[in-house]
Protein backbone atom coordinates (compact mmCIF):
# COMPACT_ATOMS: atom_id res chain seq x y z
CA UNK A 1 0.00 0.00 0.00
CA UNK A 2 2.46 2.42 0.84
CA UNK A 3 4.76 1.16 -2.52
CA UNK A 4 0.90 2.27 -4.32
CA UNK A 5 1.21 5.83 -2.48
CA UNK A 6 4.31 6.93 -3.56
CA UNK A 7 3.76 5.87 -6.84
CA UNK A 8 0.88 8.51 -7.39
CA UNK A 9 3.20 11.14 -5.51
CA UNK A 10 6.01 10.42 -8.02
CA UNK A 11 3.67 10.62 -11.13
CA UNK A 12 2.01 13.74 -9.90
CA UNK A 13 5.37 15.49 -9.37
CA UNK A 14 6.58 14.01 -13.31
CA UNK A 15 3.33 14.88 -14.26
CA UNK A 16 4.73 18.71 -15.15
CA UNK A 17 7.27 17.50 -17.52
CA UNK A 18 5.51 15.10 -19.61
CA UNK A 19 7.18 12.35 -17.48
CA UNK A 20 5.12 8.85 -17.27
CA UNK A 21 6.04 5.80 -15.16
CA UNK A 22 6.04 2.79 -17.10
CA UNK A 23 4.85 5.11 -20.32
CA UNK A 24 5.96 4.62 -23.45
CA UNK A 25 7.46 7.71 -24.12
CA UNK A 26 11.63 7.46 -24.55
CA UNK A 27 12.04 9.97 -21.73
CA UNK A 28 9.92 7.58 -19.73
CA UNK A 29 10.88 5.70 -17.11
CA UNK A 30 10.31 1.81 -16.16
CA UNK A 31 10.45 1.00 -12.25
CA UNK A 32 11.41 -2.63 -12.07
CA UNK A 33 11.01 -3.16 -8.16
CA UNK A 34 8.10 -1.57 -6.51
CA UNK A 35 10.76 -0.86 -3.11
CA UNK A 36 12.07 1.84 -5.61
CA UNK A 37 9.71 4.70 -4.72
CA UNK A 38 10.31 4.07 -0.98
CA UNK A 39 13.52 4.05 -1.44
CA UNK A 40 13.71 7.58 -3.78
CA UNK A 41 11.94 9.72 -1.32
CA UNK A 42 13.96 8.21 1.49
CA UNK A 43 17.78 9.01 -0.36
CA UNK A 44 17.04 11.51 -2.86
CA UNK A 45 19.01 12.04 -5.80
CA UNK A 46 21.52 9.57 -4.75
CA UNK A 47 18.97 6.93 -4.12
CA UNK A 48 17.43 7.62 -7.80
CA UNK A 49 21.19 7.31 -8.92
CA UNK A 50 22.06 4.07 -7.23
CA UNK A 51 18.63 2.33 -7.68
CA UNK A 52 19.42 3.00 -11.34
CA UNK A 53 22.84 1.35 -10.99
CA UNK A 54 21.03 -1.28 -9.36
CA UNK A 55 18.85 -2.26 -12.75
CA UNK A 56 15.83 -1.21 -10.20
CA UNK A 57 14.89 1.16 -12.78
CA UNK A 58 15.35 2.06 -17.18
CA UNK A 59 14.55 5.07 -19.23
CA UNK A 60 15.31 4.96 -23.07
CA UNK A 61 16.86 8.68 -22.78
CA UNK A 62 18.14 9.71 -19.46
CA UNK A 63 19.01 12.69 -20.94
CA UNK A 64 15.67 13.51 -22.03
CA UNK A 65 14.55 12.58 -18.72
CA UNK A 66 17.16 14.57 -16.68
CA UNK A 67 16.51 17.26 -18.92
CA UNK A 68 12.64 17.49 -18.31
CA UNK A 69 12.80 17.30 -14.95
CA UNK A 70 15.41 20.01 -14.56
CA UNK A 71 14.16 22.54 -16.10
CA UNK A 72 10.88 22.22 -14.70
CA UNK A 73 12.63 21.77 -11.19
CA UNK A 74 11.11 18.77 -10.57
CA UNK A 75 14.54 17.83 -8.12
CA UNK A 76 12.89 20.45 -5.79
CA UNK A 77 10.00 18.99 -4.80
CA UNK A 78 11.81 15.55 -3.75
CA UNK A 79 13.48 16.25 0.13
CA UNK A 80 15.19 14.24 2.08
CA UNK A 81 16.38 14.08 5.35
CA UNK A 82 17.64 10.20 5.29
CA UNK A 83 20.99 9.98 8.19
CA UNK A 84 23.45 9.21 5.02
CA UNK A 85 22.03 12.77 3.31
CA UNK A 86 22.42 14.62 6.43
CA UNK A 87 26.11 13.36 6.76
CA UNK A 88 26.62 13.96 3.76
CA UNK A 89 25.78 17.49 4.01
CA UNK A 90 27.10 17.56 7.00
CA UNK A 91 30.52 16.35 5.66
CA UNK A 92 29.96 19.62 2.74
CA UNK A 93 29.53 22.10 5.58
CA UNK A 94 31.96 21.80 8.00
CA UNK A 95 34.18 19.23 6.64
CA UNK A 96 37.71 20.79 4.86
CA UNK A 97 37.23 18.33 1.69
CA UNK A 98 39.39 19.21 -0.61
CA UNK A 99 42.77 20.13 1.68
CA UNK A 100 46.46 18.54 1.88
CA UNK A 101 46.05 14.94 1.01
CA UNK A 102 41.98 14.50 0.35
CA UNK A 103 43.10 16.69 -3.12
CA UNK A 104 44.71 13.55 -4.50
CA UNK A 105 41.45 11.68 -3.78
CA UNK A 106 39.66 12.80 -7.33
CA UNK A 107 43.05 11.41 -8.76
CA UNK A 108 43.24 8.15 -7.76
CA UNK A 109 38.98 7.71 -7.89
CA UNK A 110 37.87 9.48 -11.33
CA UNK A 111 40.74 9.99 -13.36
CA UNK A 112 43.13 6.75 -13.04
CA UNK A 113 40.43 4.42 -13.41
CA UNK A 114 41.67 3.67 -16.80
CA UNK A 115 43.82 5.30 -19.62
CA UNK A 116 41.90 3.05 -21.90
CA UNK A 117 37.99 4.13 -20.60
CA UNK A 118 39.18 7.63 -21.85
CA UNK A 119 40.95 6.85 -24.95
CA UNK A 120 38.33 5.14 -26.36
CA UNK A 121 35.62 8.10 -24.64
CA UNK A 122 37.07 11.20 -25.70
CA UNK A 123 38.67 12.63 -28.72
CA UNK A 124 42.07 12.05 -29.97
CA UNK A 125 43.96 13.79 -27.49
CA UNK A 126 42.02 13.31 -24.89
CA UNK A 127 40.61 16.50 -24.03
CA UNK A 128 38.09 15.92 -20.85
CA UNK A 129 36.14 19.54 -20.98
CA UNK A 130 33.76 21.14 -23.08
CA UNK A 131 34.35 21.42 -26.81
CA UNK A 132 33.32 24.29 -28.60
CA UNK A 133 31.26 23.32 -31.34
CA UNK A 134 31.19 26.62 -33.33
CA UNK A 135 31.59 25.31 -37.32
CA UNK A 136 33.35 22.08 -36.13
CA UNK A 137 31.50 18.92 -37.20
CA UNK A 138 33.11 16.50 -35.00
CA UNK A 139 34.19 16.04 -31.78
CA UNK A 140 37.96 16.26 -32.81
CA UNK A 141 37.45 19.57 -34.79
CA UNK A 142 35.49 21.03 -31.80
CA UNK A 143 37.79 20.16 -29.29
CA UNK A 144 40.74 21.60 -31.39
CA UNK A 145 38.29 24.51 -32.04
CA UNK A 146 38.39 24.87 -28.09
CA UNK A 147 42.28 24.82 -28.00
CA UNK A 148 42.52 27.14 -30.60
CA UNK A 149 40.34 29.87 -28.75
CA UNK A 150 42.17 29.55 -25.07
CA UNK A 151 45.74 29.95 -27.11
CA UNK A 152 44.25 32.93 -28.88
CA UNK A 153 42.49 34.46 -25.92
CA UNK A 154 45.48 34.53 -23.44
CA UNK A 155 47.56 35.84 -26.73
CA UNK A 156 49.88 32.82 -27.09
CA UNK A 157 53.29 33.54 -28.76
CA UNK A 158 56.20 31.91 -29.14
CA UNK A 159 58.57 31.33 -26.62
CA UNK A 160 56.30 31.51 -23.53
CA UNK A 161 56.01 30.09 -20.48
CA UNK A 162 52.21 28.55 -19.65
CA UNK A 163 51.22 27.10 -16.39
CA UNK A 164 48.35 24.44 -16.77
CA UNK A 165 46.97 23.99 -13.78
CA UNK A 166 45.11 20.79 -13.71
CA UNK A 167 46.65 19.75 -16.97
CA UNK A 168 44.60 16.79 -17.66
CA UNK A 169 46.42 13.94 -20.39
CA UNK A 170 48.34 16.93 -21.47
CA UNK A 171 46.15 17.42 -24.68
CA UNK A 172 46.22 21.56 -24.19
CA UNK A 173 50.58 21.44 -23.30
CA UNK A 174 50.87 19.42 -26.65
CA UNK A 175 48.58 21.62 -28.82
CA UNK A 176 50.28 24.64 -27.02
CA UNK A 177 53.81 23.62 -27.29
CA UNK A 178 53.21 22.28 -31.32
CA UNK A 179 50.96 24.51 -32.72
CA UNK A 180 52.16 27.65 -31.04
CA UNK A 181 55.88 27.30 -29.70
CA UNK A 182 54.56 27.49 -25.69
CA UNK A 183 56.76 26.38 -22.84
CA UNK A 184 54.56 24.51 -20.81
CA UNK A 185 54.72 23.12 -17.28
CA UNK A 186 51.40 21.14 -16.37
CA UNK A 187 50.47 20.09 -12.66
CA UNK A 188 48.06 17.28 -11.76
CA UNK A 189 47.02 14.93 -9.07
CA UNK A 190 46.77 11.64 -11.11
CA UNK A 191 49.33 9.56 -11.43
CA UNK A 192 48.20 7.92 -14.82
CA UNK A 193 47.97 11.25 -16.63
CA UNK A 194 51.56 12.34 -15.43
CA UNK A 195 52.82 8.99 -16.65
CA UNK A 196 50.86 9.62 -20.07
CA UNK A 197 52.18 13.18 -20.48
CA UNK A 198 55.78 12.13 -20.47
CA UNK A 199 55.17 9.12 -22.57
CA UNK A 200 53.16 11.73 -25.53
CA UNK A 201 54.80 14.55 -24.95
CA UNK A 202 58.63 13.34 -26.00
CA UNK A 203 60.04 16.35 -28.13
CA UNK A 204 57.98 18.99 -27.29
CA UNK A 205 58.69 21.51 -24.65
CA UNK A 206 56.17 20.26 -22.13
CA UNK A 207 57.10 19.15 -18.76
CA UNK A 208 54.40 17.79 -16.17
CA UNK A 209 54.90 17.65 -12.80
CA UNK A 210 52.20 15.86 -9.86
CA UNK A 211 51.72 18.45 -7.34
CA UNK A 212 48.98 20.35 -5.51
CA UNK A 213 48.05 23.57 -7.22
CA UNK A 214 48.87 25.14 -3.96
CA UNK A 215 52.56 24.40 -3.84
CA UNK A 216 53.68 25.63 -7.70
CA UNK A 217 55.58 28.94 -6.88
CA UNK A 218 57.00 29.78 -10.35
CA UNK A 219 56.60 32.91 -12.34
CA UNK A 220 54.80 32.37 -15.92
CA UNK A 221 54.22 34.42 -18.77
CA UNK A 222 50.45 32.72 -19.00
CA UNK A 223 48.21 30.18 -16.67
CA UNK A 224 45.38 28.76 -18.00
CA UNK A 225 42.96 26.51 -15.90
CA UNK A 226 40.60 23.88 -17.81
CA UNK A 227 37.92 21.85 -15.85
CA UNK A 228 40.40 21.89 -12.83
CA UNK A 229 38.67 24.90 -10.30
CA UNK A 230 35.55 22.40 -10.07
CA UNK A 231 37.78 20.25 -7.56
CA UNK A 232 39.00 23.35 -5.31
CA UNK A 233 35.69 23.80 -2.90
CA UNK A 234 34.46 26.88 -1.84
CA UNK A 235 36.83 27.42 0.88
CA UNK A 236 39.86 27.54 -1.35
CA UNK A 237 38.48 29.97 -3.99
CA UNK A 238 40.44 32.54 -3.23
CA UNK A 239 43.54 30.44 -2.27
CA UNK A 240 43.23 29.14 -5.76
CA UNK A 241 43.04 32.50 -7.18
CA UNK A 242 46.12 34.11 -4.99
CA UNK A 243 48.27 30.79 -6.51
CA UNK A 244 47.47 31.89 -9.84
CA UNK A 245 48.08 35.79 -9.46
CA UNK A 246 51.37 34.49 -7.65
CA UNK A 247 52.31 31.99 -10.24
CA UNK A 248 51.53 35.19 -13.50
CA UNK A 249 53.84 37.72 -15.01
CA UNK A 250 52.68 41.49 -13.77
CA UNK A 251 51.58 41.73 -17.89
CA UNK A 252 50.07 37.70 -17.93
CA UNK A 253 46.79 36.44 -18.88
CA UNK A 254 44.90 34.02 -16.48
CA UNK A 255 41.98 31.92 -18.86
CA UNK A 256 40.01 29.84 -15.91
CA UNK A 257 37.73 27.78 -17.74
CA UNK A 258 34.78 26.06 -15.42
CA UNK A 259 31.84 24.62 -15.17
CA UNK A 260 29.39 26.56 -13.40
CA UNK A 261 26.15 27.09 -11.52
CA UNK A 262 22.88 29.34 -11.48
CA UNK A 263 23.60 30.02 -8.00
CA UNK A 264 25.75 29.78 -5.11
CA UNK A 265 26.11 26.77 -2.89
CA UNK A 266 28.58 24.52 -0.85
CA UNK A 267 27.85 21.08 -1.64
CA UNK A 268 27.22 19.42 -4.82
CA UNK A 269 24.99 16.45 -5.86
CA UNK A 270 25.78 13.69 -3.43
CA UNK A 271 25.62 10.98 -5.89
CA UNK A 272 28.18 12.62 -8.36
CA UNK A 273 30.48 13.49 -5.35
CA UNK A 274 29.98 9.40 -3.80
CA UNK A 275 30.74 7.59 -7.26
CA UNK A 276 31.91 10.25 -9.95
CA UNK A 277 33.71 13.55 -8.30
CA UNK A 278 34.46 12.86 -4.76
CA UNK A 279 34.79 16.28 -3.39
CA UNK A 280 34.02 18.41 -6.33
CA UNK A 281 31.48 21.19 -6.48
CA UNK A 282 30.06 23.54 -9.12
CA UNK A 283 31.14 27.80 -8.14
CA UNK A 284 28.74 30.38 -9.29
CA UNK A 285 29.45 33.71 -11.00
CA UNK A 286 29.11 35.06 -7.50
CA UNK A 287 31.37 32.92 -5.78
CA UNK A 288 34.35 33.34 -8.90
CA UNK A 289 33.99 37.53 -8.93
CA UNK A 290 34.76 37.35 -4.85
CA UNK A 291 37.54 35.31 -5.01
CA UNK A 292 39.05 37.37 -7.86
CA UNK A 293 38.71 40.64 -6.47
CA UNK A 294 41.52 42.63 -5.50
CA UNK A 295 43.66 40.39 -7.15
CA UNK A 296 42.13 40.74 -10.94
CA UNK A 297 40.76 42.81 -13.43
CA UNK A 298 38.49 40.59 -15.26
CA UNK A 299 38.80 40.77 -19.14
CA UNK A 300 36.22 38.58 -20.17
CA UNK A 301 33.72 36.14 -19.44
CA UNK A 302 32.39 33.57 -22.16
CA UNK A 303 29.82 31.32 -21.61
CA UNK A 304 29.05 28.53 -24.22
CA UNK A 305 27.69 26.08 -21.63
CA UNK A 306 24.97 25.11 -24.50
CA UNK A 307 27.58 22.94 -25.99
CA UNK A 308 28.42 20.58 -23.70
CA UNK A 309 25.05 18.64 -24.16
CA UNK A 310 26.61 18.16 -27.74
CA UNK A 311 30.26 17.16 -26.00
CA UNK A 312 28.37 14.66 -23.75
CA UNK A 313 26.68 12.81 -25.76
CA UNK A 314 29.62 12.47 -28.35
CA UNK A 315 31.60 11.24 -25.33
CA UNK A 316 28.48 8.66 -23.83
CA UNK A 317 28.05 7.36 -28.14
CA UNK A 318 31.77 6.69 -27.93
CA UNK A 319 31.70 4.95 -24.62
CA UNK A 320 28.71 2.55 -26.36
CA UNK A 321 30.67 1.81 -29.25
CA UNK A 322 33.45 1.03 -27.34
CA UNK A 323 32.14 -1.10 -24.67
CA UNK A 324 32.50 -4.36 -25.98
CA UNK A 325 36.57 -3.91 -25.86
CA UNK A 326 36.00 -2.09 -21.80
CA UNK A 327 33.97 -4.70 -20.65
CA UNK A 328 36.91 -7.06 -19.97
CA UNK A 329 38.15 -4.71 -17.01
CA UNK A 330 34.54 -2.87 -15.97
CA UNK A 331 31.51 -4.79 -14.69
CA UNK A 332 27.64 -4.13 -15.95
CA UNK A 333 27.30 -1.75 -12.64
CA UNK A 334 29.98 0.40 -13.96
CA UNK A 335 28.82 0.70 -17.55
CA UNK A 336 24.84 1.73 -15.65
CA UNK A 337 27.02 4.48 -13.21
CA UNK A 338 29.09 5.81 -16.42
CA UNK A 339 25.70 5.80 -18.61
CA UNK A 340 23.51 7.36 -15.69
CA UNK A 341 27.06 9.95 -15.60
CA UNK A 342 26.49 10.89 -18.85
CA UNK A 343 23.33 11.25 -19.37
CA UNK A 344 22.08 13.04 -16.71
CA UNK A 345 25.07 15.92 -17.20
CA UNK A 346 24.08 16.09 -20.78
CA UNK A 347 20.12 16.83 -19.29
CA UNK A 348 21.85 18.97 -16.97
CA UNK A 349 23.36 21.12 -19.32
CA UNK A 350 20.36 20.99 -22.04
CA UNK A 351 17.93 22.10 -19.22
CA UNK A 352 20.77 25.05 -18.42
CA UNK A 353 21.26 24.21 -14.90
CA UNK A 354 25.26 24.01 -15.41
CA UNK A 355 27.13 26.50 -17.51
CA UNK A 356 30.71 26.57 -19.16
CA UNK A 357 32.33 29.64 -18.98
CA UNK A 358 35.77 30.58 -19.82
CA UNK A 359 36.89 33.73 -17.58
CA UNK A 360 40.02 35.97 -18.95
CA UNK A 361 41.22 38.04 -16.17
CA UNK A 362 45.03 40.19 -15.84
CA UNK A 363 46.71 41.70 -12.69
CA UNK A 364 46.38 45.13 -13.88
CA UNK A 365 43.80 45.38 -16.62
CA UNK A 366 44.94 45.34 -20.44
CA UNK A 367 46.73 48.23 -21.58
CA UNK A 368 45.44 50.32 -24.87
CA UNK A 369 42.72 48.84 -26.70
CA UNK A 370 39.73 46.83 -24.93
CA UNK A 371 40.79 43.23 -24.40
CA UNK A 372 38.90 41.42 -27.27
CA UNK A 373 40.14 43.86 -29.84
CA UNK A 374 43.66 43.31 -28.95
CA UNK A 375 43.09 39.70 -28.57
CA UNK A 376 39.99 37.83 -30.40
CA UNK A 377 38.43 40.68 -33.15
CA UNK A 378 39.89 41.57 -36.32
CA UNK A 379 42.59 43.85 -36.88
CA UNK A 380 41.03 46.20 -39.64
CA UNK A 381 44.21 48.25 -39.17
CA UNK A 382 46.16 45.19 -41.19
CA UNK A 383 43.96 45.41 -44.75
CA UNK A 384 44.39 48.33 -46.98
CA UNK A 385 41.01 49.68 -48.11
Amino acid sequence: MQSSAHHRVLQDILAPAGVTINGHNPWDIRVHNPRFFQRLFSGGSLALGESYMDGWWDCDALDQFFDRVLRHHLDERVRTGSPHMVWLWLQSQFANLQCGRASYLVGKRHYDIGNDLFGFMLDHRMIYSCAYWKDACSLDEAQEHKLDLICRKIGLEPGMTVLDIGCGWGGFARFAAGRYGAKVHGITVSNEQARYVRETCDGLDVTVELIDYRDIDRRFDRVVSIGMFEHVGYRHYRTYMETARRCLAPDGLFLLHTIGGNSSSKSTDPWIRKYIFPNSMLPSARQISAAAEGLFVMEDWHNFGAYYDTTLMCWYRNFLEHWDSLKGSYDQRFYRMWVYYLLSCAGSFRARRNQLWQVVLSPAGVKGRPYREQYLEPRYDQFQI
